[in-house]
C-alpha cells in the first residue's frame, strides 16, 4: 500500500495511491492506521492534489549507514581522511528538527546565514509500533513502511559547529523533505536479500543531471538493526522517523567535494531543483528558494570566575 497524505479543494485528507491516482480514506484516518481501513472516496488524479509530508513524525533520528558517505563527507567537512573505528561500534543517529519537513514538492528556503547548501539522499523507516529494547528479528515487526528522506544540510554552518564538538544544529534544522508517500513494508520485500537488506536503486539529479547513484543494499546495518539500537533503553513509538543516513556514490554533494578536492558541482543555490528517486517508492523533486536573513546575536561573553561565597560584600543601603 502507499499512503499519501494531501491537500485537495482546500481539505487535508489521507488516502491510497493506485499508479496515477488517490482515493480518500475515511475522515480522521492518520497514515499510521491507514493500512486496516479502505477507501471511501472517488479515484482522483494525483495532478490534481498538493502532496504534502506522508506523515507529521513526533521525532526523526537520522543516522550515518553508508562508509563512502562518510569517508567523504569526514574529507571535506572536517579535512580527515577515512573512517572513524568507533564509526563501526554502532549504528550512530542524531535527532533532527521534526518541526521543519517538507513535503516532496516544496520549495526549500536556504538556511539563515547560508552560503553552501547541500542535499543528501536517504530512506527512511517509519514505526507503527511502540516497542523498547527490541532485538532485530523483533524490530522488523515495528516497521510499517518507508518513505524518501532529503537531509537538507548547510555545510559551511555544519562545518562551523561541529568544531565545538557538538552538533549538528542549525547545519540540520531548517528542512528536511519526506515523500511522496508511505510506502507499507510488505510492499518492499521483494527487493530484500540474503543479508536483510533492502535492494533498492537510489538517484539524485540536479537540475536534471544525475550526480549520484548507489543501492540501499550498501548500508552496513539493516533498519532491524537501526531500529533495535534506537530502542535500547528507551521507546520507539508510532511515526517516529529513522533515516537511513545518506547513500554514497555522490548522495550529497559534499561527498563529491571531499573526493574531487573541489566544489564540483557547486553549492546549491536559488532556483536549483534536487531530485530524488528510490526504486520501489517514488521520487521528491524540491526547487531551493531564498531565505531570511539571520537575525543578528553577540559573540559569547567571556565572563569571570567568580565562586557561590566568595561576592563581594554588598553596600549599604
Amino acid at each position: 500500500m502507499r499512503i499519501a497524505t494531501y491537500l485537495y479543494e482546500g481539505r487535508r485528507q489521507c488516502g491510497v495511491v493506485d499508479d496515477t491516482v488517490v482515493r480518500c480514506l475515511p475522515d480522521g484516518t492518520s497514515p499510521l492506521n491507514a493500512i486496516d481501513t479502505r477507501p471511501v472516496g472517488d479515484a482522483v488524479p494525483l495532478s490534481d492534489v498538493r502532496l504534502l509530508p506522508p506523515l507529521q513524525p513526533p521525532t526523526v533520528r537520522d543516522f550515518v549507514t553508508f562508509e563512502e558517505h562518510v569517508e567523504g563527507v569526514r574529507r571535506s567537512v572536517d579535512g580527515a581522511a577515512g573512517v572513524p573505528e568507533a564509526w563501526y561500534a554502532a549504528p550512530t543517529f542524531y535527532f533532527t528538527n521534526p518541526y521543519a519537513v517538507y513535503g516532496p514538492h516544496d520549495d526549500i528556503p536556504v538556511p539563515p546565514g547560508s552560503a553552501v547548501l547541500d542535499f543528501e539522499l536517504e530512506v527512511a523507516a517509519v514505526i507503527g509500533r511502540e516497542g523498547r529494547d527490541l532485538t532485530p528479528e523483533q524490530a522488523r515487526d515495528h516497521i510499517l513502511g518507508y518513505t524518501i528522506l532529503n537531509d537538507w544540510s548547510a555545510r559551511d554552518l555544519q562545518s562551523a559547529e561541529m568544531r565545538v564538538g557538538l552538533g549538528p544544529c542549525k547545519g540540520k534544522d531548517t528542512a528536511t523533505t519526506l515523500g511522496p508517500y508511505l510506502v507499507t513494508a510488505d510492499e518492499l520485500e521483494p527487493y530484500r536479500d540474503a543479508d536483510g537488506f533492502l535492494r533498492l536503486a537510489l538517484t539524485a539529479a540536479v537540475n536534471g543531471e544525475v550526480v549520484g547513484e548507489d543501492l540501499l543494499s550498501h548500508m552496513s546495518w539493516t533498519f532491524e538493526e537501526m531500529v533495535a539500537y534506537a530502542s535500547r533503553g528507551t521507546w520507539v513509538r508510532p511515526g517516529d522517523v529513522l533515516g537511513s543516513g545518506t547513500c554514497g556514490n555522490g548522495g550529497c554533494l559534499a561527498e563529491l567535494w571531499g573526493v574531487r578536492g573541489r566544489q564540483d558541482p557547486p553549492p546549491l543555490k536559488p532556483g536549483d531543483t534536487v531530485t530524488l528517486t528510490v526504486e520501489g517508492i517514488g521520487s521528491v523533486s524540491n526547487t531551493v528558494v531564498t531565505g531570511v536573513d539571520p537575525v543578528p546575536l553577540p559573540r559569547g561573553r567571556r565572563r569571570g570566575r567568580e565562586r557561590p561565597g566568595r561576592w563581594p560584600a554588598r553596600a549599604p543601603g
